[in-house]
């Protein structure tokens, strides 16, 4: 597999199929956690711990994460997850894909910015579905009526833009 970045060949999942895949999962391994709030994975970390995904985060540097234990790996996860979601540099990659096949993942989905088409098709080949580019936490909020401009519920649902004062 290729670590450079390749042209964007590989056909995106739907709206209607990220939402199904959100729908279907139960479970969410965060590959890259973090501990640190200044980073994108603990706050994706943090929305999704008010989602009833039974969630997992995989770091092997720091032991606990927002008050749950760290798996070192996706290999120490106690099952097979729905989704792994991805926040690793992209010559990692390759290697999160075959440590997600091993554990019985059921889905490899690349945060935003990362795209990797020999990673996504492998993924496929071995029967995982798969999502890159996108964020979790976006889509989960976008389909669940929790997404503000700045990524944020405001408790208003309206088509007009807010004008702050």
């Amino acid at each position: 597999m290729s670590t450079e970045p390749t042209a964007r060949n590989w056909q995106s999942p739907s709206a209607a199929e990220r939402l199904q895949i959100l729908q279907h999962a139960k479970s969410i391994a965060i590959v890259g956690a973090s501990d640190k709030p200044s980073r994108a994975s603990y706050f994706v970390a943090t929305y999704l711990s008010s989602t009833p995904y039974r969630l997992y985060y995989v770091n092997p540097v720091v032991k606990e994460i927002l008050g749950r234990r760290t798996y070192a790996s996706l290999a120490e996860v106690p099952e097979p997850v729905d989704i792994v979601d991805v926040f690793r540099r992209h010559e990692d990659l390759p290697g999160v894909l075959q440590e997600a096949i091993d554990a019985g993942a059921k889905n490899l989905w690349l945060q935003l910015g990362s795209w990797h088409e020999d990673v996504a098709f492998a993924a496929e080949a071995a029967g995982l579905g798969v999502v890159m580019d996108r964020c979790v936490k976006i889509e989960h909020a976008r389909f669940h009526g929790g997404l503000h401009l700045a990524g944020f519920n405001t408790g208003v649902i309206s088509s007009k833009r807010q004008v702050l004062a």
